[in-house]
């Protein structure tokens, strides 16, 4: 279902094994919420991810391959989720080469734009505030970041996913394409997932 990446939505989410009707916004990200998302992603990483990495791996990537990239929020191409003015949630997509992480870990001199007919387009930054897991958040961001990929003439899209994410991307016909460790600046190595999905093969969700 194509729509127009400026659009709000609501949803409504199942909650504590009871239907209560949420009034959740997905909306682009601005400058300013900066800081509130400085804040979520280490909150879920530190909780959401604990199942997959140690604390030594998580606190290895927080900063870099963990972190806000300020770019996809420059370019239009971050979403946010929220609950009354409160940032539940935050994921993208970029039409630029690089793959994974925040300013602090990416070399921004190689941050050059894709070209849709040639190159894949990247999913980028998923996080959910961990009292908001596993209530449909991220499935959501997701939507919005493949209907905005087919309007920009990308055919394909590749996503550096966590352990913690891996599952989320196969239930959007994500394919694992490679499987390696990401050196981390404490010294530790992060195990990721390298997945790729294209859109002549397959439909994207409604």
């Amino acid at each position: 279902m194509t729509v127009r990446i400026q659009k709000q939505v609501r949803i409504n989410i199942a909650r504590l094994g009871k239907w209560h009707h949420m009034d959740i916004q997905i909306r682009l990200a601005r400058q300013e919420d900066i800081t509130a998302l400085s804040s979520l992603i280490p909150e879920s990483a530190r909780t959401l991810q604990t199942t997959y990495y140690t604390s030594e791996q998580i606190e290895g990537a927080l900063g870099t391959v963990f972190g806000v990239d300020s770019q996809l929020i420059q370019d239009g191409t971050y979403f946010i989720a929220e609950n009354t003015h409160q940032i539940i949630g935050c994921g993208g997509w970029s039409k630029r080469k690089t793959l994974y992480g925040g300013d602090r870990g990416k070399n921004a001199a190689e941050d050059q734009l894709l070209d849709p007919s040639l190159d894949s387009a990247k999913i980028r930054a998923f996080f959910v505030h961990p009292e908001w897991a596993r209530k449909g958040i991220g499935s959501q961001i997701m939507k919005h970041c493949e209907a905005a990929v087919l309007e920009a003439g990308f055919k394909t899209i590749e996503i550096i996913a966590t352990l913690a994410g891996e599952p989320l991307y196969r239930r959007f016909d994500y394919d694992v394409k490679q499987k390696f460790e990401i050196l981390l600046p404490n010294k530790s190595v992060l195990p990721v997932v390298r997945m790729v999905k294209s859109f002549a093969e397959t439909h994207s969700h409604d």
